[in-house]
């Protein structure tokens, strides 16, 4: 069976409290883009790495009989819920509606699972979906990694900064952690006359629209 994995995208994000253990908790939009994995299921042995989240998300529900070949097309730490999306797609293939399962394996599991559009609280657990809206984007994906982590845990030091001028709280802290990235959201506002925004804790920046060209990815929103 073939199952695709679909990318999310945060269209906002504020950080409205930390919890005892850490944890931040958000109050977002997110949407599913047509930007997707494949996960190819099929009998036989895992054969990914025990960290990698489709391993993860078989071991939680119970399935160690399985062989999945993972073709990968959302970039690796862009901000775009690759992994998160994997580990969802297991769960879906598996019949596992349950929140608690998803938010076990990650933030971002449980709106993947849901999809569409939707208002995401919590530390990621609330998913509130949303009525669709049909929209295009335009993605730059700059080759930086940057740690989720390192980012929220700079959002603290710099003493919870928001983003008065942009939808995104994590911007000024991602930027503390990655300053090159400012040279690729740039890039991306200088060829599309549009100001970027930052997807999560990075490092992708998109704008609304449809702006083709070297190294971008347009996208739609999808179901």
């Amino acid at each position: 069976m073939l199952v695709k994995a679909f990318a999310k995208l945060t269209l906002s994000l504020r950080v409205v409290g930390v919890r005892d253990d850490g944890y931040h908790f958000i109050d977002a939009e997110m949407v599913t883009l047509d930007l997707c994995d494949d996960l190819l299921f099929s009998t036989g042995v895992n054969d990914l790495p025990p960290d990698n989240l489709v391993s993860k998300a078989l071991a939680a529900v119970g399935r160690h009989d399985v062989h999945v070949a993972l073709t990968k097309r959302i970039p690796m730490g862009a901000g775009l819920g690759g992994g998160s999306a994997d580990a969802a797609a297991v769960l879906r293939w598996a019949g596992c509606d349950d929140v608690s399962v998803a938010a076990s394996l990650g933030a971002d599991v449980p709106f993947c699972v849901v999809g569409g559009r939707a208002r995401v609280r919590g530390i990621g657990e609330v998913v509130e979906p949303l009525p669709f809206e049909e929209c295009t984007f335009t993605l730059l994906t700059p080759p930086l990694h940057v740690s989720t982590p390192a980012v929220y845990a700079a959002w603290d030091r710099l003493g919870g900064p928001h983003a008065d001028d942009g939808p995104n709280d994590l911007e000024p802290a991602a930027l503390a952690v990655e300053p090159r990235l400012a040279e690729w959201r740039d890039r991306l506002g200088d060829a599309t006359g549009c100001k970027p925004v930052l997807a999560g804790s990075g490092g992708t920046w998109f704008v609304e629209g449809l702006f083709p060209g070297e190294g971008r990815v347009v996208t739609r929103t999808v179901r």
